[in-house]
């Protein structure tokens, strides 16, 4: 393998162009090649990186001689076939969220990867967030106390997507973070979309996700918004952590309060709340880029053979999430077992 690796971007939307900005600007690696269907798009991406193979062929700029990594950053629809064709070839894939749109389909990916010895990626960006990673040293710590429940906000006006609806757009993102921050997958869903736009698909959602120990994560997104919020939220008995990826200042604060239970020594089956007020704090974050990150350990896992933090497994774990939420939705809001 060259000093550098080579890279081939499937996709040059509004979040493609980063991957082929972030992989030029690191030393490790260089972009190759680049597909994408539509020519004015292409053009236009080439004259600001020029020396680069232009295509409307993914096949094509896969097979590029030098190219030995592919990012797929195309509608999510079309992931799995685009992925699995990269796989066979033998290349080490970071695919962007979702994985896929069923969890067969990234269960197959997954054994593919194996079979074929490379490196299965999937892009949850905020897993790479120095603010996430912040909120679960916090939980690891055990400076929260016991976790009693989470909830996120991500909504906005748009942008609205036509091969998804905004739950799978947007829901992956806190899905995966819930997971990330338990260190847990979810045991139920319950979930309620509506479609206010009058679109063919839900452009906002509600869905409460279950993990052991009864803990309850509960995720709201949309694209009808005109507030535009980033936010997660861990409630425990010590503390109380906000996680805001739109302040820049205080990405994260702590709130040093919290209530907890301990049953009356004189009575039993009764208990006492002892309340904890105290500071509110905000912890240093250090600044840096999620995606850079991202794709700094992406390279790092080929060139030294690791198992990334969100491998192909990690991803199949959140598809298998958002298939019970749509499941859930179809049935108004019943409770699906995952």
């Amino acid at each position: 393998m060259a000093d550098q690796l080579g890279i081939a971007v499937l996709g040059c939307g509004h979040w493609g162009v980063n991957y082929v900005r972030v992989f030029n600007e690191l030393p490790d690696s260089k972009v190759v090649a680049i597909a994408e269907q539509r020519e004015g798009r292409l053009q236009e991406v080439g004259k600001r990186f020029p020396d680069v193979k232009l295509t409307t062929n993914a096949e094509e700029a896969v097979r590029t001689e030098g190219v030995d990594a592919v990012v797929v950053a195309l509608q999510a629809t079309l992931h799995y076939d685009i992925t699995r064709m990269a796989l066979e070839t033998g290349k080490h894939i970071l695919v962007e969220k979702p994985m896929t749109m069923h969890a067969t389909e990234s269960e197959e990916l997954v054994k593919i990867a194996e079979s074929q010895g490379v490196i299965l990626m999937v892009g949850h960006t905020f897993l790479y967030n120095s603010g996430v990673r912040k909120v679960r040293e916090y939980i690891e710590n055990a400076e929260v106390g016991r976790v009693y429940y989470l909830y996120s906000s991500r909504t906005n006006l748009g942008p609205i997507r036509q091969d998804v609806n905004a739950v799978w757009d947007l829901a992956t993102h806190d899905v995966s973070i819930f997971n990330y921050l338990l260190d847990a997958t979810p045991e139920w869903v319950s979930a309620v979309g509506i479609k206010a736009l009058g679109n063919n698909c839900e452009d906002v959602g509600f869905a409460s996700i279950g993990y052991p120990g009864g803990v309850v994560g509960h995720i709201h997104v949309s694209w009808a918004e005109p507030n535009k919020v980033r936010e997660v939220v861990v409630v425990g008995s010590d503390k109380r952590i906000v996680f805001n990826d739109l302040d820049i200042q205080e990405r994260v604060r702590v709130f040093e309060k919290g209530v907890a239970a301990q049953p009356e020594v004189a009575t039993y089956g009764e208990f006492q709340y002892l309340m904890r007020d105290g500071d509110i704090i905000s912890p240093r974050v250090p600044v840096s880029e999620p995606l850079k990150n991202q794709c700094n350990h992406f390279l790092e896992c080929v060139t030294e053979n690791k198992k990334p933090l969100t491998d192909g497994r990690n991803g199949l774990d959140v598809v298998r999430v958002m298939e019970a939420i749509d499941c859930s939705i179809q049935r108004k809001g019943e409770p699906v077992q995952i």
